[in-house]
C-alpha cells in the first residue's frame, strides 16, 4: 500500500472526514431549509463541547497552575484550527490587559497561512517540533487538529512532552493521534459535516467555543475580570473608553461623574478605579494594594477592609 493509499484508508476511519448521506441533497434544499441545517449543526457542535466539559476543566487547571508559575500559554495548528488559535491569542491582551507574550498562536506556514493556504504546511513536522522545543516546564501548549493527525501538530506536542511543558490537544474525533502521551485529552466529536470534509464548519465552531473557554477561564481565574467585568481591558477607542466609565460604575455603584474622576485618577486603569471609588484611597495607594494583592482585584479590597464589593 502507498503513503498516498494508506493516508485515504486512514481519512476513511474519520468522522470529520466522512460523507454523510444525511447530507446527500444538501443542494436541493431551499435557502430556509439549509439556514435551518446548518444552525442545528452549530447546536451539535455546542452540545459536543459540553461533553467535553471535565477534560477541558483539566486543561484550563493546568494552564492556570503553569501561567502562575510564570509560563504562557501556545496554541498551535494549522488551517482553521491554527487560524483559531491565533485569534483567540490575539484577542487576549486588548481585553484581559494581558502581554502578547503570555497567550501565543502559531499556524503551520507561518503568518502568511491566515489568509491564505499554504502547501504542505501541515505536514511539515519539524516546523512543529521547532514551536514545542521553545517551550518549558512552566508553559502549556495546546495542539488543535480536527482530524487529530496533523504532522504540524503532532511534532509540536511530542517536543513540548519532551521538554516538560503541560501538553493538551484537541481533537474533533476519538482516540486522535496526537492525543496520544498529552497531560489532557480534549475530543469533541462533532461528526461528519454538512459539506463533507470542510472542518471549517462544525469542527471550527467547536474548536472557537472551546479555545474561547480555555482562554477565558484562564484569566478569570488570573484575576482578570471581577465579579463578570473585564476590569483589565485595554481603553483604545471611544466605546472602550465608555465601557470603561460603565464598567466602573456597575462594580461601585457610583455616579458618572465620579466614574470619569477615578477612571482619570488612574490613568485609565478601570481595575486601579474601582479600588480607587471603592476604598476612598489615592490612586498611588490604591495601587500599592492591587500590587500587593498581584493584581486581584477582589483580594486587594478585601484587605483593604472588606468593602461591600469584595464580598
Amino acid at each position: 500500500m502507498t503513503d498516498r493509499e494508506d493516508l485515504r484508508a486512514n481519512l476513511e476511519t474519520l468522522a470529520t472526514e466522512r460523507v454523510a448521506p444525511e447530507f446527500a441533497e444538501l443542494d436541493l434544499l431551499s435557502t430556509s431549509d439549509q439556514v435551518a441545517l446548518m444552525a442545528a449543526q452549530g447546536l451539535v457542535a455546542a452540545q459536543a463541547v459540553e461533553a467535553e466539559a471535565e477534560s477541558i476543566s483539566g486543561a484550563v487547571d493546568g494552564i492556570v497552575e503553569r501561567m502562575r508559575r510564570g509560563g504562557r500559554l501556545v496554541y498551535v495548528g494549522a488551517g482553521t484550527a491554527g487560524r483559531m488559535g491565533v485569534l483567540d491569542a490575539s484577542e487576549i491582551p486588548p481585553t484581559f490587559g494581558t502581554d502578547p507574550s503570555l497567550v501565543v498562536g502559531h499556524i503551520a506556514g507561518g503568518e502568511i497561512a491566515l489568509r491564505n493556504a499554504v502547501e504542505n504546511a501541515e505536514d511539515d513536522v519539524e516546523a512543529g517540533e521547532q514551536v514545542g522545543g521553545a517551550l518549558g516546564p512552566d508553559d502549556a501548549i495546546v495542539g488543535i487538529s480536527a482530524s487529530g493527525r496533523t504532522p504540524y501538530v503532532v511534532g509540536a506536542l511530542r517536543a513540548a512532552r519532551a521538554r516538560g511543558a503541560f501538553t493538551v490537544s484537541l481533537a474533533c474525533n476519538r482516540n486522535a493521534e496526537i492525543s496520544v502521551g498529552v497531560d489532557v485529552a480534549i475530543e469533541v466529536v462533532v461528526g461528519p459535516e454538512a459539506v463533507a470534509g470542510s472542518t471549517r464548519l462544525k469542527a471550527g465552531t467547536a474548536q472557537k467555543l472551546v479555545l474561547n473557554t480555555i482562554s477565558t477561564l484562564a484569566m478569570v481565574q488570573s484575576g482578570k475580570v471581577y465579579g463578570n467585568l473585564m476590569v483589565d481591558v485595554q481603553s483604545t477607542n471611544e466605546k472602550l473608553r465608555a465601557r470603561a466609565e460603565r464598567t466602573v460604575m456597575h462594580a461601585t455603584g457610583c455616579a458618572p461623574d465620579a466614574a470619569a474622576r477615578a477612571l482619570a485618577d488612574a490613568a485609565g486603569s478601570v481595575k486601579l478605579a474601582i479600588a480607587i471609588v471603592e476604598t476612598g484611597a489615592d490612586a498611588e495607594t490604591a495601587r500599592h494594594a492591587l500590587e500587593a494583592a498581584d493584581g486581584n482585584l477582589r483580594q486587594a479590597l478585601a484587605a483593604a477592609g472588606g468593602t461591600q464589593s469584595a464580598q
